[in-house]
C-alpha cells in the first residue's frame, strides 16, 4: 500500500452546495432501505409467505454483505481513475440499486410461494450488492472531505437532516399501498410504487457522482506510482487491513455502541405499530387509522427539527463523546414516558416522549460518522495508510447486520410473548409484554452503549494534535 501524505490544512471548510450534494446522496441512502422496510410486509401478508422464507431473505443478502462490504471498501481505497477512486462505484450502485428495486418488486399473487421466494431473494441479493456498491464509497466520500474536527459534524448533520426526511415520508407508503382508492391490490401498488420510488432514489443517489466534487485528501497521484501486486499479496493484504482496521481501539468502541443502540431499537421498532392498534385499538386497524404513521413520521421530524440541530451545536461546543453520553441518556428518559403515554384513552400523548425519544437514533449517526473520520486520520498517523472505504464498509456492515439480527429477534420476542396476528383481541399479559419490550430492550442497549462510550478517548485535542502530525509529515514528504 502506498504512504499518504494527508490533506492541506487550507482545505477545511467544505462549501454548502458541496454538503447538499452530499446529503441528496444520504436521502437516496435512507430511502431505498425505509422504503423496502415498508414494501417487505406485503410478501407476507398480501403473497402469503412463510415467516421461516421471509426472515431468510433477511439474513441471507446480509451474510453476502459480510463479504462484499469490506471487499468494497478495500477496491475502493486502491482505486485510481480520472474520476477519482469514489466517484465511478457511487454511479454504478446507484443505477444496480435503482433497476433491481423495481425488479424485486414484480410479484404476483398467481405464482406459487417458492417462486415467489427466490425470484424476490435473487433481485434482492443483488439489490443490496448495489447498495453496497454504493453506499460503501459513497460514505468514505464524507469521511474524505474535510480533515477539521467540527467542520466534519457539520457535514454528517446536513446529510442526516437531508437523510431523515426518508423516514418521514417513507412511513405514507404504507397508507398508499393499502388504500383501495390508489391500488386494487396492496401488490399492484409495489408494483407501481417501486417505480416511482426507484426512479426518485437513483437520482439522489448519482447526485454525489456528479457534483460532490471536493476532495480534502491528495493520494491519487501517489497510487498510480504502486507497483501492481499478485492476487495472493492483495489478499494477504485486503486481510491484514481489516484487522488492523479491528484493532482500532476508539473504532471498536463506536461500532460496538452502534451496534447496540441500533439493533435494541429495529428489534422492537415494528411493536410500536402492534402497541398502537392492539393496544390502544383492540385490534381494530381502521379504528387505528393514521396513527402508526404520523407516529412515525412526527419522531423523524423531531430528529430534523430538534435533534440534528442540537447534537450539531452541543458536539461543536461540548465535544463528542460528552454530546453522545447526554443525548443517550435523554433517549433513555423518553423510552420511559411511553409506558405511560401510549394512552387507549388519549392516543395523542404517544407524541410526548418523541421529542425525547429522538434523540437515540436521531444523533447517533451524526456524531459516529464524525467519530470514524477522526478515527481515519488515527489509523493514518500509526500505519501511513489511509483506508475510508475499509473503515466505512466495516461500520455500516454492522449497522446492516444489527438490522437483520434485529429482524430475527423481533420474531422471536413476539413469539415467546404469545402475540398472533390471527387475531383482534391479544392477551392481558401479552399485551403487557409487548409494551415492556418496547421500552426495556432499547433502554438496556443504550445503557450499554452509554457504557461502552465512556472511555473513548480520541477527544478534539488529540484530534487536533494527529492532524498537526499528519500535516507536519506532508509537508516533510513534499519538500523531499
Amino acid at each position: 500500500m502506498s504512504q499518504n501524505i494527508g490533506p492541506s490544512p487550507t482545505q477545511n471548510s467544505i462549501p454548502l452546495n458541496q454538503k447538499i450534494a452530499f446529503g441528496l446522496g444520504m436521502l437516496a441512502n435512507q430511502m431505498f432501505p425505509a422504503a423496502l422496510g415498508i414494501f417487505m410486509v406485503i410478501l407476507v401478508q398480501s403473497l402469503g409467505m412463510s415467516p421461516l422464507l421471509w426472515s431468510l431473505i433477511f439474513f441471507i443478502p446480509k451474510a453476502i454483505d459480510a463479504i462484499t462490504d469490506p471487499l468494497m471498501g478495500y477496491i475502493s481505497d486502491h482505486t485510481v481513475s480520472r474520476w477519482g477512486k469514489r466517484r465511478p462505484y457511487v454511479f454504478i450502485g446507484a443505477i444496480i440499486s435503482g433497476l433491481s428495486f423495481v425488479m424485486m418488486w414484480q410479484l404476483s399473487a398467481e405464482n406459487t410461494e417458492m417462486y415467489n421466494f427466490y425470484y424476490f431473494l435473487s433481485w434482492c441479493c443483488v439489490f443490496w450488492l448495489g447498495m453496497t456498491i454504493f453506499g460503501v464509497p459513497y460514505v468514505a466520500m464524507g469521511y474524505e472531505m474535510s480533515s477539521d474536527y467540527h467542520e466534519r459534524t457539520r457535514l454528517m448533520a446536513v446529510a442526516q437532516w437531508i437523510g431523515q426526511w426518508a423516514w418521514v415520508i417513507a412511513p405514507w407508503f404504507w397508507i398508499i399501498l393499502y388504500d383501495p382508492e390508489w391500488f386494487e391490490s396492496a401488490t399492484e401498488g409495489a408494483r407501481i410504487l417501486s417505480l416511482w420510488v426507484a426512479g426518485l432514489c437513483t437520482i439522489l443517489a448519482l447526485v454525489p457522482a456528479f457534483f460532490c466534487t471536493f476532495n480534502n485528501t491528495d493520494d491519487d497521484g501517489r497510487e498510480k506510482n504502486t507497483e501492481k501486486s499478485s492476487l495472493r499479496e492483495t489478499m494477504i493484504d485486503f486481510i491484514q487491513g481489516i484487522v488492523i482496521t479491528f484493532r482500532n481501539k476508539p473504532f471498536r468502541r463506536i461500532c460496538v455502541a452502534t451496534f447496540l443502540i441500533f439493533n435494541a431499537f429495529q428489534t422492537v421498532a415494528a411493536f410500536s405499530f402492534f402497541i398502537v392498534v392492539y393496544y390502544m385499538n383492540d385490534g381494530n386497524t381502521t379504528q387505528a387509522g393514521v396513527w402508526p404513521t404520523l407516529f412515525g413520521s412526527i419522531g423523524a421530524l423531531c430528529t430534523c427539527f430538534l435533534v440534528i440541530p442540537i447534537v450539531n451545536y452541543c458536539a461543536q461546543k461540548y465535544g463528542k463523546k460528552i454530546t453522545f453520553l447526554y443525548t443517550q441518556s435523554v433517549s433513555l428518559f423518553g423510552y420511559g414516558l411511553m409506558w405511560w403515554c401510549f394512552s387507549p384513552e388519549n392516543p395523542w400523548m404517544m407524541f410526548i416522549p418523541l421529542p425525547f425519544f429522538a434523540f437515540g437514533i436521531g444523533g447517533l449517526f451524526t456524531i459516529m460518522m464524525s467519530m470514524t473520520a477522526d478515527i481515519c486520520d488515527m489509523d493514518e498517523l500509526e500505519t501511513g495508510q489511509r483506508r475510508e472505504g475499509t473503515f466505512a464498509a466495516i461500520y455500516w456492515w454492522m449497522v446492516k447486520f444489527g438490522a437483520a439480527f434485529a429482524g430475527a429477534g423481533s420474531g422471536v420476542i413476539l413469539s415467546v410473548i404469545g402475540f398472533d396476528q390471527s387475531v383482534e383481541l391479544q392477551s392481558t399479559d401479552t399485551l403487557l409484554m409487548l409494551r415492556l419490550s418496547y421500552i426495556i430492550i432499547p433502554c438496556v442497549g443504550t445503557f450499554l452503549a452509554i457504557l461502552v462510550m465512556r472511555n473513548y478517548d480520541l477527544d478534539e485535542q488529540k484530534a487536533n494534535e494527529i492532524r498537526a502530525q499528519l500535516d507536519a509529515r506532508r509537508a516533510e514528504q513534499s519538500a523531499t
